[in-house]
């Protein structure tokens, strides 16, 4: 197991005229997906109860870093450089 945790932002996207985004965490053999502005974790894959509720508390106190990063991220252009 790695001991570092990996994090990335999706794209914003809109629904019924509201804003939110995805906040994936893994570090390689745990995952887990996340959503904000809700900032709970909607799928996990490994992670015990504590460690979801440290993810939930981690978006909660980058919220507006993570809206900010969500903000930058171009759908197109992060598809053409994969």
């Amino acid at each position: 197991m790695r001991d570092t945790l990996d994090m990335s932002v999706s794209q914003i996207f809109y629904k019924d005229g509201k804003k939110y985004a995805f906040v994936f965490f893994t570090d390689g053999v745990r995952s887990a997906e996340g959503k904000i502005p809700d900032c709970k974790i909607l799928s996990n894959r490994g992670f015990c109860e504590e460690e979801v509720g440290q993810l939930e508390a981690y978006m909660g106190r980058e919220l507006m870093s993570l809206k900010r990063m969500a903000a930058g991220v171009r759908a197109l252009d992060a598809f053409m450089k994969g």
